[in-house]
């Protein structure tokens, strides 16, 4: 038989659990059709309500079920990577425990990987209940990451993945501190099928994704997977230098016509403002730069675990 690996990361999601695991257990049928054994993994990320508790019920009713508990709240990055660490089937996938990711895909998701697929990745091809900015945003990110970024990431796509074992292992060779999942499986390549379906909206409970949260995840994407932004500080670097030439040549030049060298002093003050702005804001984006450098070269755990059982 054939071992799947259902990784769920999870950050106060005790409402959600048990109608997690119900719903993900309608598909016993074709697992038993097709030879397919499971285990499921729930990587709590830190969770200050009783998700740790549900997990355990369910740990004592069926011995499939496996609970990965962390010391604090790492993010659901770090989720991932333990739960892939943790995986021990010839099939991985990851799922949220709100039910936005729809157990009742993963057999047409197998389908596609007995066709000769690495990877069966979703996209939602509607953003519907969520909310009109937070979807603006996005789809304006991921227009931005396709032109700036030489690494495959598709507009709408989820983390709900089911994935060869050989897709698994190359992911887990990618050990970097700040990661950044959507672009390192851009990144690892292989043949992947793209699976849409209609957006689902949380089964109970709030998002644990504010807009904020929403955008640092954002820039975490683009200092990971492009190098673009420090391309732009450098051009507007030579471009302001090359409009300081031009205004030093024109201030001479209307001083020897005109002997009125200090005038339009506070225009002057607006162009000093306005470059020290610039200024500011490329050492800025270098400093971005340097900071996930720094973590990096720490060589901090990304997760350390309380409980595992």
């Amino acid at each position: 038989m054939k071992l799947l690996s259902a990784i769920v990361p999870c950050y106060n999601e005790e409402e959600n659990v048990r109608d997690f695991y119900d719903e993900f257990l309608k598909n016993q049928d074709f697992f038993s059709k097709n030879d397919i054994d499971y285990e499921l993994w729930f990587i709590d990320d830190g969770s200050k309500d009783n998700t740790v508790e549900e997990v355990k019920k369910l740990i004592k009713m069926d011995e499939k079920v496996h609970l990965l508990s962390f010391s604090r709240n790492f993010g659901k990055e770090a989720a991932i990577y333990a739960g892939l660490e943790k995986a021990n089937g010839d099939y991985a996938v990851f799922m949220d425990a709100d039910l936005q990711d729809p157990p009742s895909l993963l057999p047409e998701m197998f389908k596609y990987i007995n066709e000769g697929y690495d990877s069966v990745a979703t996209r939602r091809v509607s953003r519907k209940g969520e909310p009109p900015i937070r979807s603006f945003f996005a789809r304006r990110f991921y227009k931005l990451m396709r032109k700036i970024s030489k690494t495959e990431i598709v507009d709408g796509a989820r983390d709900y993945r089911l994935m060869t074992r050989q897709v698994v292992d190359a992911i887990l060779k990618m050990g970097e501190y700040n990661r950044f999942t959507k672009g390192i499986f851009g990144w690892v390549g292989y043949n992947t099928k793209w699976l849409e379906f209609e957006n689902v909206e949380r089964k109970k409970g709030e998002t644990k994704w504010s807009f904020w949260k929403l955008f640092v995840y954002s820039l975490e994407g683009i200092i990971s997977f492009s190098t673009a932004p420090l391309a732009i500080a450098a051009f507007i670097g030579v471009l302001f230098c090359l409009m300081a030439f031009i205004a030093i040549v024109f201030v001479i030049v209307r001083a020897l016509l005109y002997g009125d060298p200090t005038s339009g002093w506070p225009s002057m003050v607006c162009i000093i403002l306005l470059v020290s702005g610039v200024q500011l804001f490329c050492i800025g984006i270098v400093g971005q730069y340097l900071a996930k450098t720094y973590m990096e070269v720490k060589k901090r755990p990304i997760y350390l675990v309380k409980e595992e059982i």
